[in-house]
């Protein structure tokens, strides 16, 4: 991404107004992507193209060339389930369950993407990446994330038809929402029709 303002996903609320979300970290982008149990409807990861579409999205910079697999893919959205599952479980001071730190260390464990420098002096990725060295890109991040000062600051969003998981990375440390332009513009147009009701 060009700078801070432009980081972060583009997603679409039910209406099919788009929004820009920014979890904060990597890792978290995959989230959106699906999910376990009641989220397995959002699943957008079917087919390598798809997790490639995802990458490109992401916050990797510059997005790296990558060959992935159908078998890569099942990887990914097994990552994807346990990072889901051990944030929501930090959001609540609840420790992961120890299958799903398996699955976050085992896709670790790989080499990730290694990073390079070309000679005009910008970043890039040496040769094509496979899609376990991008899983292990995500889930070392995740680790980092997870025992981290900033793992305190993992949230849902607090708006109760919400459960799109972020890192609060501003310096007061105050972020309640998933995206001012959606859940914290939903929330302050209640709260003025509530007031206007009650004013009324």
């Amino acid at each position: 991404m060009d700078s801070a303002a432009n980081r972060g996903l583009v997603l679409r609320s039910h209406t099919g107004a788009a929004y820009r979300f920014d979890p904060g970290a990597l890792c978290l982008e995959l989230l959106p992507t699906g999910g376990p149990g009641p989220f397995s409807r959002y699943e957008v990861l079917h087919e390598p193209a798809d997790l490639a579409t995802w990458a490109e999205r992401s916050r990797l910079t510059p997005t790296p060339d990558l060959r992935i697999t159908d078998g890569e893919v099942a990887d990914a959205r097994r990552l994807r389930n346990a990072l889901f599952r051990a944030a929501a479980a930090r959001t609540r001071n609840e420790p992961p369950t120890p299958s799903d730190l398996d699955v976050i260390n085992d896709a670790a464990a790989h080499a990730p993407l290694a990073p390079a420098i070309k000679t005009d002096g910008t970043r890039h990725w040496a040769g094509t990446g496979d899609g376990t060295q991008l899983l292990a890109t995500i889930a070392r991040d995740a680790v980092d994330l997870l025992t981290g000062p900033l793992a305190p600051r993992i949230r849902v969003c607090a708006a109760e038809d919400c459960h799109l998981i972020y890192v609060d990375t501003s310096r007061p440390g105050r972020r309640r929402w998933c995206s001012m332009e959606h859940c914290g513009n939903r929330h302050k147009v209640r709260a003025l029709r509530t007031r206007r009701f009650e004013e009324g």
